[in-house]
């Protein structure tokens, strides 16, 4: 999703007065595209969207990352612009499958330069789950969370890669991490819900199906989210009227 360079200097100036200390959001702050052509900006585990002043409730893996997390100050500054340069090149080129090989060895000049460069492993990360090759992806999602113990997303990303490959008890208490930093995290609630589902625990899922129906109210997931929640009220409206008689 584009952005236009004027929204995207009004959401850095927006950014610099909402909170206090941060003089360079673009390094500072880890940032995604949102559905209303703004730009929203990680901050305390949840994005904000600073020019109104609110935060964006349903994040997930569609939003494209935009821009890394904070840089070493130590680093010349020829050096950051050069990582920034292919970070952004990457990001353009997977957006065509015909080029992700091309993305792939991008982000990876970028961790050449700057190997704690949290976004640039995530959507590695994400280039390689796509391409089920979920050793590589899990190695860069935990990465991530090296370069930064406070993402939300990491967490979220390395809870379907836990998930897709048999270990949905640690998929669960990823999501459940994912969760605590952004309490408003849709698709967590909503993968997290699945994985319940898998272990057959609706009662557990049935909390996060509701929390996910409350963050998603007409989206198209939301429509399985209520069916699932009015399967598992029946089901245990039957066992309290079995168990009463």
């Amino acid at each position: 999703m584009s952005v236009r360079p004027a929204v995207i200097r009004q959401s850095l100036e927006a950014m610099r007065k909402r909170v206090a200390g941060v003089e360079n959001p673009l390094q500072e702050s880890g940032a995604s595209s949102t559905n209303n052509h703004r730009v929203a900006f990680r901050h305390e585990g949840k994005l904000l969207e600073p020019i109104a002043g609110q935060f964006v409730m349903d994040f997930s893996t569609r939003e494209k990352i935009i821009t890394s997390t904070p840089v070493r100050r130590s680093d010349p500054q020829p050096r950051e612009d050069e990582a920034a340069g292919w970070f952004a090149r990457g990001i353009a080129l997977e957006e065509d499958p015909n080029t992700q090989t091309e993305a792939i060895a991008a982000y990876q000049r970028v961790l050449d330069i700057e190997p704690a460069h949290a976004a640039a492993h995530i959507n590695l990360g994400t280039l390689y789950y796509n391409r089920q090759d979920f050793n590589l992806a899990e190695k860069h999602y935990r990465s991530a969370l090296e370069a930064d113990p406070r993402y939300a997303l990491a967490y979220f990303d390395l809870g379907n890669v836990l998930d897709e490959t048999g270990r949905v008890h640690e998929a669960i208490q990823t999501y459940k991490t994912a969760l605590q930093l952004a309490p408003t995290y849709a698709d967590a609630h909503y993968n997290l819900a699945l994985a319940f589902e898998k272990l057959r625990e609706p009662r557990k899922a049935l909390k996060h199906w509701q929390a996910y129906v409350k963050l998603d109210t007409a989206g198209p997931w939301s429509v399985h989210a209520r069916t699932q929640i009015q399967r598992i009220l029946q089901a245990d409206g039957l066992k309290l009227v079995y168990k009463r008689g």
